[in-house]
């Protein structure tokens, strides 16, 4: 029942939080601080029990027998690093948030509502509850991008739900299918909703051909999959920093978690079926989101596009339907979870807080005025590039090997050019921001200098981009997890 408590812990803390008088908002940052990090510990514990393979701290209770559905939780080597990132950026996201004060009451209630829906779809087997919570998880960032928004944030917020609704009811209706067409070893129906009695059997393979697609495009529309992407930039650029930050680092990821833990583990014929087209769309999202970003002068849509780009080797790794890339896969969303939130904190909160502007036409010579949040964010800016020694060389470097061995060609080399002008738009969008000299200067121009980073910036900035260090120089601490299971989950794969 260890895993549980971050779904329980969230949800606490969003009722206290949203209890707290608002003018209290000093206490209630510490509040919020303490939950975060307490949802944190538990992720950390469960990682440290876990030996790999099998479903570990697991859950069974009834809850509609009838329709064969139940409160069965738990998790593996695939949901164990999303736990990680998600209670990593939770942390983070209220430390680079620690001067919010209107309505903070309110705000941190809808923000552990979010974050508690996202651990429950991370621990969710059974289709009908991951369903549940997938929703739950919708309605907070509504309500957090549409109050504590920038511009356009009304437009921004119902965009992304209506395509989060959307993608939900093609799942909804994949979902139904599988539970009237799941048959066990001997032909019997399974009529059951539990991920555990659902990967033992099997839904006919004629069936496979169209409920795979159906269930696969519901859920990578919330991983940013073009031509479904336009919600995560718009919405990345109307939210918060905080919510940027989830909406990047974890929400993005429950769709991707869902293709590969629902769509591949319950329909691998279609899987296999499908996997060609599923890696065209992952090149097109990769070297899509990269030329849409180099052309970006909005600091947040550049990163916004990116996350789009990187999104991509996240399918791509799914779409090789073998061990190295699927690997990569789950790798990749540590590594941009952690990474992406990173980039929208300093973008966001770090350089917007000094300068008052995200607009890279107005910003010049910031590596003379802030020179420790610049270099900061150039090696942010490197690791999101693929830099060796941070994580996302490793997540990218096992899916372009999984690719290699089972897609053609010139796949590969479309996620290569992906990668070259992901280097572009890095290095053009850093010179624009640090070192690109102002056309006109304004009297006295040169002498204006920023605050350096307050302790709450520095620590979270510790934690995430110390997050990406360690598991690009250590990957063995979350492969060493990861691979097992998916071991287990391949073995279902028809030969």
């Amino acid at each position: 029942m260890t895993a549980l408590l971050t779904i329980i812990l969230s949800f606490i803390g969003a009722l206290v939080c949203g209890l707290m008088p608002s003018s209290a908002h000093r206490r209630i940052r510490w509040v919020a601080l303490a939950f975060a990090a307490a949802g944190l510990g538990v992720s950390a514990v469960c990682y440290v029990n876990y030996s790999g393979g099998e479903f570990a701290d697991l859950l069974e209770a009834e809850w509609i027998p009838s329709l064969g559905i139940g409160f069965t939780t738990g998790y593996d080597g695939i949901s164990l690093p999303l736990l990680l990132v998600t209670g990593l950026v939770a942390v983070c996201g209220v430390l680079f948030s620690w001067t919010l004060e209107s309505r903070a009451n309110q705000f941190y209630a809808f923000y552990f509502a979010l974050i508690g829906g996202v651990y429950g779809v991370f621990l969710s087997l059974d289709l009908f509850l991951l369903f549940v919570f997938y929703e739950i998880a919708v309605v907070p960032k509504y309500f957090l991008i549409a109050i504590w928004g920038g511009v356009r944030r009304q437009f921004a917020a119902m965009k992304l739900v209506l395509y989060s609704f959307g993608g939900s009811a093609l799942v909804l209706l994949g979902m139904i299918a599988v539970f009237f067409l799941a048959n066990d070893a001997s032909g019997e129906s399974l009529k059951t909703f539990s991920l555990l009695k659902l990967q033992e059997g099997q839904v006919p393979a004629e069936a496979q051909q169209w409920i795979f697609p159906m269930i696969f495009v519901g859920f990578a529309i919330m991983a940013g999959m073009w031509p479904f992407h336009t919600w995560a930039p718009t919405g990345h650029v109307a939210a918060p920093t905080a919510v940027s930050m989830l909406l990047a680092g974890v929400v993005m990821k429950l769709g991707a978690y869902g293709c590969l833990r629902v769509a591949v583990v319950l329909l691998p014929e279609g899987a296999q079926d499908w996997a060609s087209w599923v890696a065209v769309v992952a090149v097109i999202n990769i070297v899509y989101g990269a030329l849409v970003a180099l052309k970006q002068d909005d600091f947040k849509y550049v990163i916004g596009y990116s996350s789009v780009s990187h999104m991509g080797f996240v399918l791509l790794g799914i779409a090789t339907l073998n061990l190295t890339g699927m690997t990569g896969a789950v790798l990749q969303m540590f590594s941009h979870g952690v990474i992406g939130a990173l980039l929208f904190a300093l973008v966001g909160t770090v350089i917007y807080s000094r300068t008052k502007t995200r607009m890279l036409n107005e910003l010049h010579r910031l590596i003379d005025r802030m020179p420790g949040i610049a270099w900061v964010f150039i090696v942010a800016g490197l690791a999101s590039m693929g830099l060796p020694g941070f994580s996302g060389f490793v997540s990218e470097l096992y899916v372009l090997i999984g690719a290699w061995g089972s897609l053609s060609g010139w796949i590969v080399g479309g996620a290569g050019l992906g990668i070259l002008l992901t280097f572009g738009y890095t290095l053009v969008k850093i010179h624009e921001a640090f070192f690109r000299e102002r056309k006109t200067s304004a009297p006295g121009d040169a002498e204006i200098s920023y605050t350096a980073m307050t302790m709450p910036e520095k620590i979270g900035v510790a934690i995430l981009l110390g997050s990406a260090l360690l598991i690009g120089l250590c990957p063995w601490l979350l492969t060493d997890k990861i691979s097992p299971s998916l071991k287990l989950m391949l073995e279902r794969f028809p030969n």
